[in-house]
């Protein structure tokens, strides 16, 4: 231990213990003086070997680690941490440029990394999370409902990537509760009291794209009057969350994946770009390794979007949640009124096989609720027939239509229905059923639907 340290020590000014490893004693030394600097115990290792023995029998609040060492790796590192159950987050110190060390590393469970040269700011921003990471089970946070084995996996998997920066991709049908995983990944992690930005990528025209993700300056174009901060500044610090990332055009994706990689955005209008901290995590209703292979999404950012996916099951494949779910609902909706379900209620909704997944089912109850005519909510007050047709229905439309009369009847039907459980909130619809709201918006108009009521459709 330095004498610097044992004066850090003596001081008492934290109880914090940071192991460095790095054959190169240049490197240890600039990392030694800066966490120092920021009252940090400081230990350190001259390789793989020393460090893994140090890791056996001390305790450890971050080991920041380099990548490539002549008796070893950074991975190395992190699986002895791993298979011993510490409870120490790793960061590795990469190559600069080299994305595919980075990816492995966040994959394999490291919590963040730092690319060389070292950036002196990223790194105190990268040891400030990691050293406030909260302990496990030491917060009261709110759960995904359900004991389906389905969900106890991403139950499982959300609680093992809060404790990383690693980018998250949450996959699942529409309805299926990405947002609130999300939400949770965040509420369990470093940056839980920092900014949760949440974007529909589908809701923005594609001409304000970059001005909304990255911001511009006064005077960058006509009616920029003054400096605005993008999605990317918001989040600044925190987390920003990419719903329907697939409805992006090719060319943000572009802008977008340089803004990942580099750390860094640029205002329209700017001369320089200026850092950002942010943590991504996306999600779309679309099988996006289906759309990189259709041409639709840039492979590169597949890649490094998906370094940790998630997928949401469907409600219908944890049938014996929904119970549990509709009296949960029910109980939040009903604002303290006495209002039950009838004995039949639960089991009918355990047979329907919600297309539109929890939203639906919430949908359906609310919508209950406000029809009901007495204080027991009966089956017919679901109206779940109203939402569901029968193979023999579609087989008489079909023998009276042509097959492109038919598909547009059908799917003029499912839009008026989603406008309806809606009360035609587009944006809502347009989730129900898995669109965008470009998407819903286009099909709309292609099949002359217009708010009954002759008011603006609602946004």
């Amino acid at each position: 231990m330095t004498e610097n340290n044992k004066r850090t020590l003596q001081h008492g000014t934290t109880s914090k213990t940071v192991l460095l490893v790095d054959d190169e004693p240049d490197i240890l030394e600039l990392l030694e003086i800066t966490l120092l600097k920021m009252g940090l115990f400081i230990d350190k290792a001259n390789g793989v070997k020393e460090a893994l023995a140090k890791l056996a029998t001390q305790h450890y609040d971050l080991c920041l680690t380099d990548m490539r060492m002549p008796d070893g790796d950074g991975l190395d590192i992190i699986k002895f941490i791993t298979s011993k159950r510490l409870d120490i987050p790793v960061a590795v110190i990469t190559a600069h440029g080299n994305m595919e060390n980075a990816i492995t590393v966040l994959k394999a469970g490291a919590f963040d990394y730092l690319a060389k040269p070292l950036s002196l700011a990223q790194l105190r921003t990268l040891v400030k999370s990691a050293l406030s990471l909260p302990t496990p089970h030491s917060s009261d946070k709110k759960h995904l409902l359900g004991h389906s084995p389905a969900m106890k996996k991403v139950r499982d998997m959300i609680e093992r990537v809060a404790r990383s920066q690693a980018p998250v991709h949450i996959s699942g049908e529409s309805g299926s509760g990405k947002e609130l995983a999300a939400r949770l990944i965040v509420q369990s992690g470093a940056r839980r009291e920092q900014p949760f930005i949440a974007v529909n990528c589908g809701a923005i025209p594609e001409n304000l794209m970059e001005s909304e993700f990255f911001g511009y300056k006064k005077g960058a174009f006509t009616g920029a009057d003054k400096d605005r901060d993008g999605f990317f500044q918001a989040a600044n610090g925190g987390t920003l969350f990419l719903d329907e990332v697939a409805d992006l055009p090719l060319l943000m994706q572009v802008k977008l994946l340089r803004a990942i990689q580099e750390k860094q955005v640029r205002k329209i209008g700017a001369t320089r770009e200026e850092p950002i901290d942010v943590r991504v995590i996306s999600a779309t209703h679309n099988d996006l390794a289906d759309c990189v292979k259709r041409g639709l999404f840039r492979q590169d950012l597949y890649y490094r979007l998906n370094v940790i996916p998630i997928q949401m099951p469907a409600l219908r494949e944890m049938s014996e949640d929904i119970p549990e779910i509709a009296l949960h609902t029910l109980e939040r909706l009903r604002a303290g009124s006495s209002v039950q379900f009838s004995d039949k209620v639960l089991h009918a909704l355990q047979r329907y096989d919600f297309p539109g997944n929890v939203r639906e089912l919430e949908n359906i109850i609310e919508r209950a609720l406000a029809l009901r005519s007495s204080d027991i909510i009966a089956v017919d007050d679901l109206h779940l027939h109203a939402i569901s047709h029968t193979p023999s229905d579609n087989d008489e439309i079909r023998e009276k239509y042509p097959l492109t009369d038919y598909l547009d009847m059908v799917e003029k039907e499912a839009l008026q229905n989603a406008l309806q459980q809606t009360r035609f909130n587009r944006t809502a619809a347009a989730k129900l059923l898995g669109l965008s709201f470009r998407t819903m918006r286009y099909r709309m108009e292609r099949l002359g639907i217009k708010n009954p009521e002759g008011a603006d459709d609602a946004n």
